[in-house]
């Protein structure tokens, strides 16, 4: 049986996982592709290196979020959301880039898997400081 989730289900959804999927027009073309997310009740923040899917973003900033839950073929929740694309400078970029370092590191299943945010260091290594973005969920809608 298909149900519709309610908004606390929904939010709940958004909240648990950790990996979505934005979906964007990309050179005329419809482009889905995972990110690693949090979510904050409001808002989805997420980051990236240049590329396709942040020139896609910015010429149309409407895009689509995507979360499942999938525990078996018959235990499953989605979530699919509407939103707005904003990239994120100073002081809202580095609010994000927190909000995303206190989600994602305890996840890290290898011990040093995680750095911290030593931007010398990173540069000395090659490491590029991501770009960092938040969605404006619009109107969500879920099934199970």
């Amino acid at each position: 049986m298909i149900g519709d989730l309610n908004a606390n289900q929904i939010d709940d959804v958004l909240r648990s996982e950790v990996v979505g999927r934005i979906g964007c027009i990309a050179q005329g073309y419809p482009y889905v592709v995972p990110i690693t997310y949090v979510y904050d009740g409001e808002f989805v923040y997420g980051h990236s290196s240049e590329g396709l899917k942040l020139r896609a973003m910015r010429e149309n900033p409407l895009v689509c979020f995507e979360v499942e839950q999938i525990r078996s073929m018959r235990d499953w929740r989605c979530v699919i959301a509407r939103g707005h694309f904003e990239q994120l400078w100073s002081d809202d970029a580095e609010h994000a880039l927190d909000l995303l370092a206190a989600r994602l590191a305890p996840l890290a299943q290898e011990e040093g898997a995680y750095r911290d945010r030593d931007e010398a260091a990173h540069r000395e290594e090659g490491i590029l400081r991501p770009i960092l973005f938040q969605i404006r969920l619009i109107d969500r809608t879920g099934r199970y």
